[in-house]
């Protein structure tokens, strides 16, 4: 699969990474640092910004406990359902939040977590779903929104090849497009536990677009990650790392954002098409720095070059080195001073 797209955007085989500025739940329920979050997704130069859409009682059990870095970060007081009723994104707030996306040019995209919310999210019109590494293995519900057909992008946190095996089964039954996104679910992900070559085990066990999504601390890892050929990066940014809250700590502030997006750009434009051939204005250093056959000392016509009689020194204007195999044996028709350039007229 080369691909599909996405709106305007096209995700995959020659085309940019598809940049996804993670929101997710930074707002921390205020519908107000939503909209902030969109701005500041535009401003660094991303293609999308997700949120996560969820009823937390359709999500949670009532004693569900929270992961040990959400203890971390927002105690242990309250449970994982209270804490997702704290963070919730009003349904009625979603319309608003797509349409100030598009205006800013970006693609709104929100991970469901909950069957409602898959056809909640349809019925808004999202151009693609993005789900998360916990769900790879839940299978009516990637077999529920494959059947949109719409394309899908599929972390592949904390999951066997084995269980992504049987993820993609279920998705390409459907027909539906998608990505695999390779992930570590941690937070933050330690560099040593990031193992980026997973991605490329993927392209190759699959065929379809890959990328990476980051929890790592900074933006050196997601670069590398666009380096070796990701084709999306998605990673989780807020307005204020300080904030109290379960994804703050292991996000991008805006302006980290805007560097991340600049500095993957400036490695999509390094990586080039692969070809070796001399980059514009190579050729004319070469002039300069490169050398040529010059006369290593008083040279009479009639002299019958060999190698002693020649040296290499710049500029690189007259006869290449590369070509003394076929100067030496010829002979001077006219005589050259020491350190002169042997040009192509003088040989006999």
């Amino acid at each position: 699969m080369d691909g599909f797209p996405i709106g305007e955007r096209h995700v995959g085989d020659g085309s940019r990474c598809f940049i996804i500025a993670e929101a997710g739940v930074n707002h921390d329920g205020k519908v107000e640092d939503a909209h902030r979050l969109v701005d500041a997704a535009a401003e660094a130069g991303a293609d999308a910004v997700k949120f996560q859409t969820f009823d937390a009682d359709a999500l949670a059990t009532a004693d569900a406990p929270k992961a040990a870095y959400q203890v971390e970060t927002t105690g242990a007081a309250e449970s994982q359902r209270d804490m997702l009723k704290r963070l919730e994104l009003p349904r009625e707030a979603h319309a608003a939040l797509k349409a100030h996306c598009e205006q800013r040019g970006l693609v709104f995209l929100s991970t469901p977590f909950d069957p409602g919310s898959i056809d909640f999210l349809v019925r808004l019109g999202v151009l693609a779903f993005k789900t998360p590494s916990q769900e790879i293995i839940n299978l009516p519900y990637l077999r529920q929104i494959a059947r949109y057909r719409r394309p899908m992008i599929v972390s592949t946190g904390n999951s066997t090849m084995a269980e992504v095996d049987i993820a993609v089964a279920t998705i390409e039954a459907e027909q539906a497009p998608f990505a695999l996104l390779h992930c570590v679910s941690q937070y933050p992900a330690a560099a040593a536990a990031t193992n980026l070559r997973a991605m490329v085990t993927l392209k190759a066990a699959y065929g379809v677009p890959v990328g990476f999504s980051d929890h790592s601390v900074g933006t050196a890892i997601p670069i590398a990650a666009a380096a070796l050929g990701a084709k999306i990066i998605e990673k989780h940014y807020t307005l204020d790392r300080s904030r109290a809250g379960p994804d703050h700590r292991a996000s991008l502030e805006p302006g980290e954002l805007a560097s991340m997006v600049r500095d993957i750009r400036l490695v999509e434009a390094a990586l080039g098409d692969g070809r070796k051939r001399p980059a514009p204005g190579e050729p004319e250093l070469g002039r300069a720095a490169r050398k040529s056959l010059v006369a290593a000392r008083d040279l009479p016509a009639g002299t019958v070059l060999d190698a002693e009689a020649m040296a290499a020194k710049r500029p690189g204007t007259g006869i290449s080195p590369a070509l003394i195999d076929f100067v030496i044996g010829r002979r001077l028709r006219r005589p050259v001073a020491e350190g002169a350039i042997i040009t192509l007229d003088v040989l006999g």
